[in-house]
């Protein structure tokens, strides 16, 4: 996601270059630090986030079938560790999914990057994004040691179906060779402005390739269908967007920060953390949300 959707003006460095028909996104590489900082402006009502308990009950959306019951499957991979990846929507989930995770005694690090965070490596600009974003994998996957490296499908998928499942096959892989597994999980629904118009059909294959990838991954990696959660249309009130349409604000983040949890813990030996003691935390008040005018 490029950074011109999480401000209104943006720095020089960080704004669409346009030399061709095509615009190129400029990417921030790197992991993306966010800081706690409690802002009572940005706190969500109580009674708004603990409204989550019956947030992704449905039991759709692995591409494996894998069938658990709703405590975890305490016979598959213990989950202490997970890292988070994706672009900047996924680093606007990321400080609720942190919250959550870290409530139910998981460890959590995410190196989700506003302006990128792409795997797939295609044509122009996403090549060098994608290398950016292995190259940050690859640090800390040696640091973090994750049992699971959870992936979001980006807004910035851009390739021939052909690209994304050597790419997203790339990512199992890496996933495979650091002893963890591989969780794809679709982005949700955003609205397709001037800036994504020339690339929907990529941002339509994405998803499809990366079920294609899971299925040669001999068990080694998952996918999760967020329609569930949100449904598939950007402008209706399930998908819980933020004002530009693209990102989520507090709500959003918490009830898909909820539902990966369930999602989690249908495969692997882990129990989600009930949602009132992560749900009002002080990660509400991140500064992810104040960039994004939410209220």
């Amino acid at each position: 996601m490029h950074s011109k959707h999480m401000k209104q003006t943006s720095s020089p460095a960080q704004r669409v270059t346009t030399p061709t028909a095509s615009p190129t996104p400029a990417r921030r590489s790197g992991r993306r630090k966010i800081p706690g900082t409690a802002a009572a402006a940005l706190i969500v009502a109580g009674a708004s986030l603990l409204a989550l308990t019956g947030c992704g009950s449905s039991t759709s959306g692995s591409a494996d079938g894998a069938a658990a019951s709703s405590a975890g499957d305490k016979d598959g991979k213990h989950l202490s560790k997970l890292l988070w990846m994706g672009d900047s929507i996924a680093g606007a989930e990321a400080p609720a999914l942190g919250a959550a995770l870290k409530a139910g005694g998981v460890e959590f690090t995410s190196i989700a990057s506003a302006g990128g965070g792409t795997v797939v490596k295609g044509d122009g600009p996403t090549a060098e994004f994608a290398d950016g974003t292995f190259k940050d994998l690859s640090k800390a996957v040696g640091s973090f040691h994750p049992d699971v490296i959870a992936y979001q499908v980006t807004t910035y998928d851009w390739g021939t179906p052909a690209q994304q499942s050597s790419s997203y096959e790339r990512l199992a892989k890496v996933a495979k060779d650091a002893g963890a597994e591989l969780v794809i999980v679709s982005a949700p629904p955003f609205k397709v402005d001037a800036f994504y118009k020339g690339h929907e059909a990529a941002i339509t294959s994405a998803p499809k390739a990366a079920q294609e990838a899971v299925k040669k991954s001999a068990g080694q990696a998952r996918f999760l269908d967020a329609s569930a959660l949100w449904g598939t249309d950007s402008a209706a009130a399930e998908a819980q967007r933020s004002k530009d349409g693209i990102h989520s604000c507090q709500q959003g983040s918490a009830a898909f920060a909820n539902w990966f949890g369930q999602q989690l813990s249908k495969h692997y030996a882990f129990t989600p953390a009930p949602a009132d003691r992560w749900a009002k935390g002080p990660w509400t008040g991140d500064k992810v949300y104040g960039q994004l005018k939410c209220g």
